[in-house]
């Protein structure tokens, strides 16, 4: 029997030398003797002969099972295709398409939007809400805990009917047996201490739009009249972070070509107002804006990254809370063993729901005619789900198939790709090099947590992947 190596991207952490499995997800750790067969295999294949000669039989068979080594005729690995009626966990609930902001970038009312809103309802109605809800829990069978994101436009805009949904929603959850939570994503300006009050009282996880200091926020998150928001929300950001008890308070923040100070943003929004994580997000844009991010803007993204990754490195072997949720988000993505045959789960575990009552595959297509999936009164289009979900696959993505990073990308953003290729399912090609250069840094991350505090790997058990 005649061996070659598997596939896989080999990579140290503290010293220590492991592999990341494709398409498995695995990671293993080599110890001295089966890292000298997998030095063998990269000089050309071995009979299995010649490896035992470097290695007892049992090394073999273990590095064979766990698929670093491959004999010549491969492994086949097909990714299994969802089940026609995969069980929804998350529905994102649109309660309005208004905003009192104008930010350009935005990809509901920006330049790229796809939204197609003329002639729908402005605000979602509670009847609405009540489908939708309904909608959440027939279509959720099987699954005890679920979930509602309130989105926008500015969610607060709606506020009185976020709170006769977490009413309904709680009540029917409820009796039958089941478990719901709640979250929104706010820009912030309309924060009162009423509303704080509430959103803590029913422990309500709010993510904060926010995109750093007065002069990077100010830039594109802007009123009308042009006038920047961050002197309006920095006081009620204070006061949310203070007296919201019950779930910590996350920034999310949009990078574009003009606000690229990845370290100093971290540093005011985790150090200066005291959020307690920050995650950071690339503008969605086609490539011709002038916010938009070109390949050298992603170098210096990217350098920044792997700095705040290394501050995270001792945080975590300290025992410590870092707040670099990009880091952690990917970690728990590593230790889960994920192996995405999609870039997320839009038009699978997760929909979104607008004004109007249509289902759309996540929040950015809400309003979107184009990419409309059903109602809630009446359901998903099935064909036109499995439309989606199939160009979205990853045995859809040719260029995907020769990636080490595919696991964990699986091609990425379906409105990305809309917006830049014109198709949901095109590989985003784009940043292909990012993806991999952090995906490796996190797995050098993992690596070294793994071999100098492997306890601090278990927060991320039960960590819900993103």
């Amino acid at each position: 029997m005649t061996y070659r190596l598997g596939e896989f991207h080999a990579f140290d952490g503290a010293g220590r030398k492991f592999l990341y499995l494709v398409p498995s997800a695995g990671i293993f750790e080599l110890d001295e003797v089966s890292a000298t067969v997998v030095a063998r295999l990269e000089q050309g294949e071995a009979t299995r002969a010649e490896l035992a000669a470097l290695a007892g039989e049992d090394v073999i068979d273990e590095l064979y099972q766990a698929h670093a080594i491959a004999t010549t005729e491969g492994f086949v690995e097909p990714l299994e295709q969802p089940p026609a009626e995969f069980p929804l966990q998350t529905l994102v609930m649109n309660l309005t398409n208004q905003c009192n902001l104008s930010c350009q970038y935005c990809y509901e009312f920006g330049e790229d939007k796809v939204a197609t809103p003329e002639g729908k309802p402005k605000f979602m109605n509670f009847e609405t809400a009540k489908a939708s809800v309904d909608y959440l829990l027939t279509s959720s069978a099987g699954r005890r805990a679920i979930h509602i994101t309130f989105f926008g436009g500015e969610t607060l805009m709606n506020f009185p009917l976020l709170k006769q949904v977490v009413d309904y929603a709680s009540a029917q959850a409820a009796e039958r047996g089941r478990y719901i939570d709640f979250s929104l994503t706010t820009n912030a300006t309309l924060l009162t201490p009423a509303i704080i009050e509430y959103l803590s009282d029913k422990r309500i996880g709010v993510t904060v739009s926010i995109d750093g200091s007065k002069e990077s926020h100010d830039k594109f998150r802007v009123f009308a009249n042009g006038r920047g928001s961050y002197d309006i929300i920095e006081p009620k950001v204070r006061a949310l972070i203070r007296d919201h008890r019950t779930r910590p308070i996350t920034a999310r923040v949009t990078m574009t070509s003009q606000a690229m100070d990845v370290l100093g943003t971290y540093r005011h929004l985790k150090h200066d107002l005291g959020f307690h994580e920050v995650g950071f997000a690339p503008v969605t844009t086609s490539p011709n804006r002038l916010y938009s991010i070109n390949e050298r803007g992603l170098d210096s993204v990217l350098d920044q990254f792997r700095r705040l990754a290394g501050e995270y490195l001792d945080y975590a072997l300290r025992g410590e809370h870092h707040g670099f949720s990009n880091v952690s988000d990917t970690l728990a993505e590593l230790h889960q063993g994920v192996s995405k045959s999609h870039p997320c789960g839009a038009g699978l575990g997760l929909v979104g729901v607008g004004p109007s009552g249509d289902i759309a595959p996540c929040h950015r297509f809400v309003d979107s005619d184009t990419h409309r999936l059903g109602h809630v009164s009446s359901g998903i289009d099935r064909a036109r789900q499995a439309d989606f979900l199939g160009r979205g696959h990853i045995n859809s993505k040719t260029d995907c198939h020769v990636c080490w990073a595919r696991p964990v990308c699986a091609g990425g953003c379906h409105h990305e790709a809309y917006v830049r290729y014109g198709d949901t399912g095109h590989p985003n090609l784009h940043y292909c090099e990012w993806i991999r250069g952090w995906t490796d840094t996190c797995l050098r991350i993992y690596g070294a947590i793994a071999a100098q505090n492997p306890g601090f790997l278990e927060l991320f058990s039960e960590r819900k992947a993103a």
